[in-house]
């Protein structure tokens, strides 16, 4: 096992109990306490967790990870609804994609699709991003049109913020736009953690056709800091899940269409 998974490993063990023990560890992760020690330290250096006696706490459900430590969590799920949102995008559309490790996902496999691929070397899709790593990954692809908006790094997620990125965006129109959220909830809709993300989000529902919300199971009935968009601004809802309860509800009332990937 690698320190990279071990970290990510932790970090979900520490997320989903809150607190865990220093034997916790051990177990879980078949690890040794001499291990799970310099782990906790490494992760309480990078203020990702808290170092308790014997252990360590969350940090709390308002607090952001970095990109890369959210790579391990869901990954199955995400590849899934990859698959399922390139039956929504066709040859010769333009695609709007904000950050995060679902719509890194989606990324790839519209990159890889067959059917987005032009012909005899001609452009088969546009894509306009604001997350840097999806830029640089879809750069090497010679049937994608790349357009990266300036703006402000945030090395959490890799995503340019700012007025340079919306007052970009204003100027377009966009077939699809496909956006990653941290919670959707009935009351408050598609939201994020970042206020400055949750602008540009705003700003590429502006300007598309069609919006479609990619989001796992996980981030089903909650809300979270920054407010994206109610619920009757969505076209689509892709998840892992069937959506239960009153969330469900709520989809339906909106006009939102529901697509569990398989």
């Amino acid at each position: 096992m690698t320190q990279q998974y071990r970290l990510n490993a932790l970090l979900e063990l520490v997320s989903q109990r809150g607190n865990v023990s220093i034997a916790d560890i051990s177990k879980e992760l078949n690890i040794s306490p001499a291990t799970a020690r310099r782990d906790l330290t490494t992760l309480a250096e990078q203020r990702l967790v808290t170092r308790t006696h014997g252990g360590a706490a969350a940090l709390g459900t308002g607090y952001e990870l970095p990109l890369q430590y959210k790579i391990a969590r869901q990954a199955e799920a995400k590849v899934a609804i990859g698959r399922a949102v390139s039956e929504f995008v066709h040859l010769g559309d333009s695609v709007g994609l904000n950050g995060g490790t679902t719509t890194s996902e989606v990324a790839r496999v519209l990159g890889r699709s067959p059917h987005l691929q032009g012909l005899d070397g001609e452009i088969g899709l546009t894509i306009v991003t604001n997350a840097l790593n999806i830029g640089y990954e879809l750069s090497v692809r010679p049937q994608v049109k790349i357009v990266v908006t300036g703006g402000i790094a945030r090395r959490q997620s890799y995503e340019l913020v700012g007025s340079i990125v919306t007052d970009t965006l204003s100027e377009l129109a966009l077939d699809v736009v496909i956006l990653g959220v941290d919670g959707l909830s009935e009351q408050f809709g598609a939201t994020t953690l970042h206020e400055g993300e949750a602008e540009v989000s705003q700003a590429f529902v502006g300007v598309a056709k069609l919006v479609i919300v990619v989001a796992d199971s996980s981030k089903m009935g909650h809300a979270t800091f920054a407010r994206i968009c109610p619920l009757d601004q969505i076209d689509i809802l892709i998840t892992d899940l069937p959506v239960t309860g009153s969330l469900a509800g709520a989809l339906q009332s909106a006009g939102v269409q529901v697509v569990v990937a398989s």
